[in-house]
């Protein structure tokens, strides 16, 4: 069994599961570990959610919880932070306030808008709005480095007209490469998301032709996270997913704690 290093609970705004609740889902499964990554995307659009975390109550919700299984399942304090450019200020302080074992910067909003939201996919090609999509990730990846893996890399083509079925990794090497550059270059990992299973689209986030480049260039840092939001999505497709990595040319897999990466042999 491999630890999960991307969940949510009913302190991130798109959750209603109660943390015990997920805690006890990973228990059954026998899972080593889990991390807990609640939502923090600071300036998201408004709308019915706003994805801010309320950090007292979680970390002392946590940390209960913590101390009650600690002698059933190793329990990591994280979270998933929203990366916009115009938050330079913001993010970094952020990230050093707590006492955080793993943080995952994700890019959920591009130009003022989640492409979850249709409106993003208007106006422009498909393949334009994923190519904005990598753009405002680089950019993001070249002013950050205050978190430790890159989330689900190629997001967008969860909700895009056609989602994957017309996007592969050579359409966008040319940018992609320079992500996986600038990851490699400041020593932030990857992240293998196999939410992109549960969504349908027989690939994680990002696909193995991604995860296999990354390899190739030179990157050693990649983390298992399943993006739960709900208890029968904990550890989704992770044998699969941990068959993949082994393809891709991986030999280990991440955790993290205080921040310090760890490699556990898949």
């Amino acid at each position: 069994m491999y630890a999960d290093f991307h969940l949510h609970s009913s302190f991130s705004s798109d959750s209603d599961t109660p943390m015990e609740q997920m805690i006890l889902e990973g228990i059954r499964q026998g899972l080593p570990a889990m991390c807990f990554t609640e939502h923090m995307d600071f300036d998201f659009p408004p709308g019915d959610l706003d994805f801010l975390v309320d950090m007292p109550a979680y970390q002392n919700t946590f940390d209960a919880l913590r101390q009650k299984y600690e002698n059933q399942i190793s329990l990591y304090f994280g979270i998933e932070l929203g990366l916009q450019p115009h938050l330079t200020g913001k993010l970094p302080e952020f990230s050093s306030q707590y006492p955080f074992d793993f943080v995952i910067g994700s890019i959920h909003v591009v130009d003022g808008c989640d492409p979850y939201e249709r409106v993003f996919f208007e106006n422009r090609s498909e393949e334009a709005s994923y190519r904005r999509y990598f753009t405002c990730v680089l950019e993001n990846l070249r002013k950050y480095s205050c978190f430790d893996v890159c989330g689900h890399l190629d997001y967008v083509v969860r909700y895009g007209p056609n989602r994957n079925t017309y996007y592969t990794y050579e359409k966008y090497r040319d940018i992609i490469d320079e992500i996986l550059r600038v990851l490699i270059q400041k020593n932030i990992g990857l992240e293998c998301n196999t939410g992109g299973f549960k969504y349908g689209l027989g690939h994680p986030n990002p696909t193995e032709q991604i995860l296999t480049r990354y390899h190739e260039m030179g990157g050693e840092i990649v983390t298992l996270g399943s993006d739960a939001h709900a208890p029968q999505h904990l550890a989704y497709d992770f044998n699969r997913a941990a068959m993949l990595l082994k393809e891709c040319g991986f030999q280990y897999y991440t955790i993290f704690k205080n921040r310090k990466p760890k490699f556990l042999p898949l």
